[in-house]
């Protein structure tokens, strides 16, 4: 079938800080005199705690002193200011919303991942934004594919899935019926649930000629 929708995730897919995610914590951490927190801290809590408007609940789960909502302030500012989109990322979802429904899908607290949206200027490129502040559970959760189908009035059969993570994204959108694309750089595992893959540095350009082979883009 042809498609009618191609849903994004954001982090990782569409966007990546230029600044490692280690440092930005660490500058964040400092800026609000509290104790260094890992990475693999972040992601641990990060991963507990998908549902939320803020990441400050994240740091509240890390944090034995110092005040978690000025950390997260802190770490959010410092995300955004670092965040640039992947080679030739803008001009592919103006082209692609020329002839698809387009949606986002992306975890993480509200307010951090609507700012990235602003900061990228790319608020007005998307038929939905779905993030998962707002639901009860993040990705790989079914909720969260079907929610962002309904807001684009489309079945999966119908949608195309784009996607970093092995199992959020790539599994979680083959378990829900997506067709799905895995984007993947030197570091990222590949999953044996994608349909294709396409590297970041070649984003713009492969998914195109991808759906080129299924779809009507001009």
């Amino acid at each position: 079938m042809e498609p009618l929708a191609v849903v994004f995730d954001l982090d990782y897919t569409l966007a990546v800080p230029r600044r490692d995610r280690q440092t930005l914590l660490d500058e964040a951490t400092e800026a609000a005199s509290v104790d260094r927190i890992s990475r693999a801290e972040y992601l641990d809590a990060h991963g507990a705690d998908l549902a939320s408007e803020t990441r400050a609940p994240i740091f509240e789960a890390i944090l034995e002193e110092g005040d978690p909502a000025e950390v997260a302030t802190h770490y959010r500012r410092a995300v955004e200011e670092a965040l640039v989109p992947f080679p030739g990322v803008a001009e592919l979802l103006a082209d692609l919303g020329a002839c698809y429904r387009l949606g986002l899908l992306t975890d993480g607290p509200t307010r951090a991942q609507y700012g990235k949206l602003e900061t990228l200027g790319w608020g007005d490129l998307f038929d939905a934004v779905v993030v998962t502040g707002d639901l009860p559970a993040g990705k790989p959760d079914p909720r969260t594919f079907a929610t962002v189908l309904e807001e684009l009035d489309a079945s999966a059969a119908e949608a195309v899935f784009v996607g970093d993570h092995p199992i959020a994204d790539v599994q979680g959108a083959a378990d829900a019926g997506f067709y799905v694309v895995q984007v993947i750089d030197g570091d990222t595992e590949q999953s044996p649930a994608a349909d294709a893959t396409v590297a970041t540095d070649r984003l713009a350009d492969d998914l195109r000629d991808l759906l080129l082979t299924q779809s009507r883009l001009p």
